[in-house]
This record gives structure tokens, C-alpha cells and sequence, in this order.
């Protein structure tokens, strides 16, 4: 079967210029320049990686960009102690703590204490109640970004059968209910982990496969039907000799033996990626308009 690549990154350019043209009529019309803030604990390479691309997209779609950086040592209540100051700053529509926290700091305590309404990575619990329900909210970042590429490609969704690997509160949880839900993807859904004993027999009736779950080309082509879409969320670095950085980004998805099988598939790197920064800027424009919360 020929499969058609499903472009994260070409897709997130076009909704970035479409946010700046929008940002261009507000600021215009004397409106306020969206403003989006970043919290960075240490120097893990991943997160230097996503922070950098976080302000590129940020000047792209004409935002006011915040970095807030804190060595590995900062304690608990400094991080508390910035949180707050950015809950009450007026011009900061919406910011990010990047995960993961050092180990010394409660990374649940932290996301608690962000002003849900600026909570743009939709991690705090009333978005993700609000979520849950179905009520306008903040939706978390990825899952939003996957929505976005299935809309894009016109991936028809509704009564088929989805399976997503993976239950992470950032991903696979958030993701299950969007699918599950009648105005987003209206599937029967079925989340995957490592324990599930069928695992590989839910995978070959799936329409859709959402692979989350951490571990470098995972999914293999015995696990999928033919026709089958696959979107890959796997970022994992493995030692990669002939590359300058010494590493490559790996998939989930074994792709060279998979995407055969399918009829659409995200490429990693320039699939999910690029879409989960777009959704934060999607996110951050809605909380500067008060969309969802006034």
C-alpha cells in the first residue's frame, strides 16, 4: 500500500502564519500582543531542544516571548515563589513550567499552583477536568497537535476503532478521552501498556494507532493492519555515530517496515513534534483573548 506522510511540520508552518496574520489585526486594532512565559530547571538537552523552538515559534507568530531559567539546585519554594509572580503579572497571558523537575521538587505541587486560566500546556487539573467533560478549556498540548493533523488530512475518525499505547497524563490519558469524545474523534477507543496481555491482538484490529509509549521502534509491522493510520508521539535519543550531535530522535514505530501497511503515518522527527509547540501558541492566542476563561 502507498501511504501518504502525514506532515507535522509543514502543516504547523501554515497555522503559524495564520496565528500571525491574526496577531497582526489585533495588536492593529490596539489589542494586546500575546505574551507567553517559560519556567527551565536545569540543562536537560530535550528541553533546551523544545525551548528553543518554543521562542523561533513564539517570533514567528509576532508573541512576546519569557524565558525564566533555574539551575538544577532551585529549591521548591523559589519555583513556587516565580509561579506566583507570573500568575499575577498582567501582561503573561500563559505559561509553562517544562517537565521533568528535578527529583527533590513535586512536579504535581507546581502544575497545582499555576493559575489554571494561564495553564497553556492544559496540565492543571481543572483543564483537565474541564477537558474530561467536554467544556472549553486548555487542552494539553500533543494531544491538541494530533487532533489538528487528523482534522488537517481529513482522517475520518468517527465509529472506528483507535488503540492508543500508552497512559501518561500528558499524553495517553488526555489523548483517550479526545478520541472517545463525540465532538473530537467519536472512536471506540482502547488504551494499550506495557502490561496488557493482548496487546498485540487490540493492535491489528485498530484503524487508528497513537503510539506513546516511550520505548524506540515498538510498534512493528505484525502489530498493524493493513491500512491502518499511525501516529508516532515517540521521541527517544539513541547514540547515533554518523550524526554531529552523536544522537538521533526515534519513533515508536519501527517506520521503514510499518508505514508499507499504512495509509497515513507521521514521520519522526517533523510529525507530532512541530504540532505540540503550534498547539501552545494555539493555546497561549486563546488564553490572550480570554476564550475560554475571562
Amino acid at each position: 500500500m502507498k501511504y501518504q506522510l502525514i506532515d507535522g511540520k509543514a502543516t504547523a508552518t501554515t497555522i503559524k502564519s495564520e496565528i500571525s496574520e491574526e496577531v497582526q489585526r489585533i495588536v492593529a486594532a490596539g489589542g494586546k500582543q500575546p505574551h507567553l512565559a517559560a519556567i527551565l530547571v536545569g540543562h536537560d538537552g530535550g528541553s533546551e531542544t523544545y525551548m528553543k523552538n518554543k521562542v523561533l515559534a513564539c517570533e514567528k507568530c509576532g508573541f512576546k516571548s519569557t524565558l525564566i531559567r533555574f539551575d538544577e539546585d532551585v529549591t521548591e519554594e523559589e519555583l513556587l515563589a516565580c509561579v506566583d509572580k507570573l500568575n499575577k503579572d498582567e501582561d503573561v497571558d500563559g505559561f509553562i513550567v517544562q517537565l521533568p523537575l528535578p527529583k527533590h521538587i513535586d512536579e504535581q505541587k507546581i502544575i497545582m499552583a499555576i493559575d489554571y486560566r494561564k495553564d497553556v500546556d492544559g496540565f492543571h487539573p481543572i483543564n483537565v477536568g474541564r477537558m474530561s467533560i467536554g467544556l472549553p478549556c486548555f487542552i494539553s498540548a500533543t494531544p491538541l497537535g494530533m487532533l489538528t493533523l487528523l482534522r488537517h488530512y481529513n482522517i475520518p475518525t468517527s465509529g472506528k476503532k483507535c488503540v492508543i499505547l500508552g497512559r501518561s497524563n500528558i499524553v495517553g490519558k488526555p489523548m483517550a478521552q479526545l478520541m472517545m469524545q463525540k465532538h473530537y474523534g467519536d472512536s471506540t477507543v482502547t488504551v494499550c501498556h506495557s502490561h496488557s496481555k493482548t496487546l498485540k491482538e487490540e493492535c491489528l484490529e485498530a484503524d487508528i494507532i497513537i503510539a506513546a509509549i516511550g520505548r524506540p521502534e515498538f510498534l512493528t509491522a505484525d502489530m498493524v493492519k493493513e491500512g491502518a493510520v499511525v501516529i508516532d508521539v515517540g521521541t527517544t535519543r539513541v547514540p547515533d555515530a554518523s550524526r554531529k550531535s552523536g544522537f538521533r530522535l526515534c519513533g515508536d514505530v519501527k517506520f521503514d517496515e510499518v508505514a508499507p501497511k499504512c495509509s497515513y503515518i507521521t514521520p519522526v522527527p517533523g510529525g507530532v513534534g512541530p504540532m505540540t509547540i503550534c498547539s501552545l501558541m494555539k493555546n497561549t492566542l486563546a488564553a490572550s483573548k480570554k476564550e475560554y476563561y475571562k
